[in-house]
């Protein structure tokens, strides 16, 4: 299996809080994100390797959501120390991701991303 990211991250401009589900613990928040997986920083380490059904809380501000909240079983593929600080960086691979958080996954990017260039339409 590759190592290789296939999508590219999106940072998000939302505070988006992460949970575990099983343990009803705040994990971190959201860095970044794609329908594959999320990076998100938090103030304790987790083991890579293991496995959460990770609970990602969305603004509730666009009107065609049913629900803000996404329930997605997930592989915590990495984790590690933030150099400039004192939480960890831990990367999340989403098992399997429903047609319906994909939607609201996708709505949340096109809706929170940063934009890495200006257009002129923009301005």
């Amino acid at each position: 299996m590759s190592t290789q990211r296939k999508e590219p991250r999106k940072k998000l401009m939302a505070f988006t809080p992460v949970y575990d589900i099983r343990h009803k613990t705040l994990l971190g928040y959201v860095v970044d994100l794609t329908l594959k997986g999320a990076q998100v920083s938090g103030e304790r380490a987790v083991e890579a390797g293991s496995y959460y059904i990770l609970g990602i809380e969305f603004p509730e501000v666009l009107p065609a959501m049913d629900s803000a909240r996404i329930v997605v079983p997930s592989r915590a593929a990495w984790c590690r120390q933030d150099e400039s600080s004192q939480s960890f960086n831990i990367g999340f691979e989403f098992n399997e991701v429903s047609k319906e958080n994909a939607a609201v996954i996708e709505a949340i990017l096109e809706r929170y991303q940063f934009r890495s260039a200006l257009n002129d339409s923009d301005l």
